[in-house]
């Protein structure tokens, strides 16, 4: 066989082949948008998509563990730190008596009052990591907005002054 032989048009290899990118095309395609809807349909790059699904999960088990009022969960969410009764001194700059002061369903400090529900409203990317905005109780204004972080993976507070728009 010379360089100028080519081989004999097979119409059902190609076909095949054909079949089979279209197929990977597809599969690809629908994953992707699995991937997107799973994450809370955020408006980001693809990449920065696990920090929107990570933020919402974090949040979403946190807000759980307070309705349910088990507030030692809740705090081992908060701080990303199933353990964190073991080691209770690592956690000084938010220890868990200021915890339950925030959290507590009977404490003045929370103006929520007992969380019953929570619906998350939005979440947007932040610095390096998500803000929350978490209607709770029913309300239709005045989210908590809690910022997570994807390398410590710990929920907080929203800096100061810092909320998301939920529209009118």
């Amino acid at each position: 066989m010379t360089l100028l032989d080519a081989p004999q048009y097979d119409p059902a290899r190609a076909r095949r082949n054909l079949l089979i990118a279209q197929c990977s095309v597809g599969a690809v395609l629908l994953l992707l948008i699995s991937w997107w809807l799973v994450a809370g349909r955020p408006v980001d790059w693809p990449w920065n998509w696990n920090r929107y699904l990570f933020g919402r999960h974090a949040a979403n088990n946190f807000l759980a563990a307070v309705e349910a009022d088990d507030l030692t969960k809740a705090y081992g969410i908060w701080i990303n730190d199933k353990n964190w009764q073991q080691h209770p001194a690592q956690h000084s700059v938010y220890p868990y008596s200021r915890f339950q002061g925030d959290w507590s369903p009977t404490s003045p400090d929370n103006e929520y009052g007992p969380i019953k529900s929570h619906k998350i409203a939005e979440a947007a990317h932040y610095g390096n990591g998500v803000l929350i905005a978490v209607l709770i109780n029913g309300r239709k204004t005045n989210a908590l907005n809690l910022a997570y972080d994807p390398k410590s993976g710990q929920l907080s507070y929203a800096p100061p002054g810092v909320t998301l728009y939920l529209g009118p």
